[in-house]
Order: structure tokens, then C-alpha cells, then sequence
């Protein structure tokens, strides 16, 4: 049996009719071609948008020339309401200042140093899990939201306001879609966005409860209490150019793409990694004798987990959290005979590179074993995303793969999953790569 994957639509649809599936699911809203296609090109009539699959286009955008290819205001209008002006979001110089301030926390020495909180959250999230039918997105949150405010603010899930932030993201994620009107229609910035008013609202709290995190945190650092964690680390941090650090509001912003991409993606990666691990008992047999090794808390035992990085690896191939991005060109281009008008919209899309048919074998099936392939390591290398690439690179690529195959091997050294008949996952996006209907899987203890 294959991993589930998402009906592609007719090859032509009006434009509504594009819209209204876009809405609904991004994956499935797009047509099977784009499964072939180095280049495909789709006009509205307010502006034309380029998906590009080949390897060299796509590195030119976001490894060679990235300043000339700047985010795409359209797919962050919808997400302004949380996330504000936050790292995600800005280009230029604005952006560049975040990233100086920002990156440092997540330097090489810093993952050691979060992995305590990491162990402490797999810990936690293996004690959570029960025997029977469980909709595993629901467990795979709660643990991925426990590392972000472990590491962030050294204080676990079941902290009163951590938990109140939880609870009021999953209200927001399921009333935010990944775009609104303003994605296919251009507005002046004067103009009022049309969000809902469920959406607006719940952004607005996570905000203010966000807001009560980095002020209490502010006043421990004033009086020399604040723990060394990220969130100090990031506060008390410099520019090297301008000096400044971050205002209060500025990071409220960060704090929210933190919360959003540091949880969000990796419990969607957790979960589908999980239901993969049903499907494939074999590969779930290996990752479990890999687990056994997890006895203390030390950093060096995630060099032992080899096999599970090679599953996780394969499950952000298959699944990647964030299946689009979107940039635009700041002057004209020529890409494979074709002129792009300037302020065209540029679809780098790791859904359909990770599952190009000319460049992957077999690439609808889950083989882990395919990183020690040639073909593998050239894909790898030319037609694997999942962090993005380049100057935009996700900055806790690292600490997202140190979690992800931590909790993914500390649950099957304890549980045994198995599918649930009548329970298919199909994968739909909406804030990321998530399944329509959850992820349900039958769990058992694991007899040693």
C-alpha cells in the first residue's frame, strides 16, 4: 500500500472554481501535470503566477539571487494578524536585522544545550500516550508545543499561560485559511483585509497571551533571574550593525512565527512520520530497537537513531509541513524560453519537487533506504526542501531534526502503532500539511 496522497484536479477550471479548491486544500486544487512539469505557468487576471520544478530554476531563486526574489506579500496577508511583522514575513533589510539578532540562539553549541528540554518533552509526551484509538495530530501538537516553550521560556505545556496559548492556536488553525482574498486580488495596503472575525480575534489573544510571556520574561531579565534559554538568549541579543535589540512588539512577533513554525510543522511531520511507522511495520520494528538506546539524557545518543533520521527524513519528503512558498521577482526574467513579467508570482513548491516523477524513483513510495542511494543523494542534494534553502533557510532546521527523530523514536520505544480499518488519512494544507479528518492509529504497549 502506498502513502496516501491527495486527487489531483481536471487539468483546466475557471478561475472561481480555482479559488474556491484553493481554499479548501492546496494539494488538491492543483493538477496532475505539475507531477511532471519543470515549469508551468497559470494566469489570473490580476497577475500571472510560475510553479517551477527544476532543480537549477529553483536554486536560482532561492540560493543564487534570493535578494531579487523577495516573499510574496500575498500568501503572508492572510497570516498578518498573528504573526504581524515577524521574521517569516519581512524582506530586505528589515528582515536581514532579524535574522542577526535571531540567529545566534540557534547556533551550533545551542542545540546541546536545548536537548534537556527536548528529552524532558518526550519524556512527557510518552507518559501522555494511552492503549487504544487515539487521533494521533491531537498528541503530536501537544508535544511539539511543549519543546517550543520548554526551550523558549523553560516552562512546560501545563504552564497556565503556555497552555491558554495552545488551546487558543488550535481554535486559530482550523479558522485561518493559508490565504484570503488578497492573494488573488491586489489590494492597496490602505484597503481593509477581509478576515474572518473568529480569526481575527483568536490572533489577537494568542497575541496578548504571548505578549504576557515576553513582558514577564523582560522583567526577569531586568533583575538578573531570567534562565539561559532561547527567549533570553534572542531578548538580550544585539544587532552587531545597529546595536538595537528587539522591542517588546517586535517580539511578540517572533515568539509567534516561533510558536507557529516550531509547533505547527513539527507536529504535522510527527504525526504523519507515526501513521508511516503503521503502514510500514517493518521500518517500525527498526526505529523501536533503535529506541532502545534511549536510557539517560544525552546528547550523543542521537547519533545512534540513524534509521529514524532516515524515517523522518522520508516522512518530510513525503510530507513536507509547508508544501509552498511563494516569491516574486523584482525585475524581469527569462526562465526555459519563457519571459516572467516583473511582479510575477514564483511557486517553489516541496510537495511536487519531492515528488517529481523525472527526478525521484519511485516517488510516491516510502523508502527510507533511498538516502544511500545515487539517486537519493542527488535528490537530496538538488530536489529536497523541506527548510527551504539558501539565505531563507528555516533557522531551526536543526533543532526540528534533532525533536522530530528524538519524540518519533522515544513513543515507539514504548507504543506499538497499527492503522485503524476505515480511518485513510487524506492530506490537505491548510496552515500546513495536515490529514482531513485526523490521524487516528490504535496504540499498544510494546512488550521488551
Amino acid at each position: 500500500m502506498k502513502p496516501p496522497k491527495p486527487a489531483s484536479r481536471p487539468d483546466r477550471v475557471s478561475l472561481w472554481r480555482y479559488m474556491q479548491l484553493f481554499r479548501q486544500d492546496i494539494l488538491s486544487a492543483q493538477p496532475a501535470r505539475l507531477y511532471r512539469a519543470w515549469m508551468a505557468e497559470f494566469r489570473t487576471p490580476f497577475f500571472r503566477s510560475y510553479m517551477m520544478n527544476q532543480p537549477d530554476l529553483v536554486k536560482t531563486v532561492l540560493k543564487d539571487r534570493p535578494e531579487d526574489f523577495p516573499k510574496s506579500d500575498r500568501i503572508g496577508e492572510g497570516l498578518r494578524p498573528l504573526l504581524g511583522n515577524s521574521v517569516f514575513l519581512t524582506n530586505g533589510e528589515t528582515w536581514k536585522r532579524q535574522r542577526r539578532i535571531i540567529d545566534p540562539a540557534f547556533e551550533g553549541g545551542r542545540l546541546r544545550e536545548t536537548f534537556p528540554a527536548m528529552w524532558d518533552a518526550s519524556e512527557a509526551a510518552a507518559g501522555r500516550l494511552r492503549e487504544g484509538v487515539s487521533e494521533i495530530e491531537a498528541q503530536t501538537s501537544h508535544a511539539a508545543a511543549d519543546v517550543i516553550f520548554r526551550t523558549l521560556f523553560s516552562i512546560p505545556i501545563e504552564n497556565e499561560l503556555a497552555a491558554a496559548v495552545f488551546d487558543e492556536f488550535r481554535i486559530y488553525q482550523r479558522s485561518q485559511p493559508i490565504l484570503n482574498l488578497a492573494a488573488f486580488v491586489p489590494l492597496p495596503k490602505w484597503m481593509p483585509r477581509l478576515f474572518r472575525r473568529d480569526t481575527r480575534a483568536s490572533a489577537a489573544r494568542i497575541r496578548d497571551l504571548i505578549g504576557q510571556l515576553v513582558a514577564a520574561r523582560a522583567d526577569e531579565i531586568a533583575k538578573g533571574t531570567a534562565p539561559d534559554d532561547l527567549a533570553t538568549k534572542i531578548m538580550t541579543t544585539q544587532d552587531p550593525v545597529t546595536g538595537e535589540k528587539f522591542a517588546p512588539e517586535e517580539m511578540i512577533d517572533q515568539v509567534a512565527i516561533f510558536f507557529l513554525a516550531g509547533h505547527e510543522t513539527s507536529a504535522s511531520a510527527l504525526a504523519w512520520a507515526l501513521y508511516l511507522m503503521a503502514l510500514y511495520p517493518d521500518w517500525q520494528d527498526k526505529v523501536a530497537a533503535e529506541a532502545q538506546a534511549l536510557s539517560t539524557c544525552d546528547f550523543s545518543v542521537i547519533s545512534k537513531l540513524s534509521v529514524t533520521r532516515d524515517v523522518f527524513r522520508e516522512t518530510l519528503r513525503l510530507y513536507p509541513p509547508v508544501p509552498m512558498m511563494v516569491r516574486e521577482n523584482t525585475c524581469p526574467e527569462h526562465f526555459r524560453d519563457r519571459d516572467v513579467p516583473k511582479g510575477s508570482q514564483l511557486v517553489l513548491s516541496p510537495w511536487h519537487l519531492h515528488r517529481h516523477e523525472r527526478l525521484w524513483d519511485q516517488p510516491d513510495d516510502f523508502d527510507p533506504a533511498r538516502w544511500h542511494t545515487e539517486n537519493g543523494k542527488a535528490c537530496q542534494r538538488e530536489a529536497y526542501i523541506p527548510f527551504s534553502t539558501g539565505a531563507r533557510v528555516c533557522t531551526g532546521a536543526g533543532f526540528a531534526m534533532v525533536e522530530g527523530v528524538l519524540i518519533l523514536a522515544r513513543l515507539l520505544r514504548d507504543f506499538e502503532v497499527e492503522t485503524v480499518n476505515g480511518r485513510n488519512p487524506v492530506p490537505v494544507a491548510h496552515l500546513t500539511v495536515r490529514a482531513q479528518d485526523g490521524i487516528w492509529l490504535r496504540l499498544r504497549k510494546r512488550q521488551r
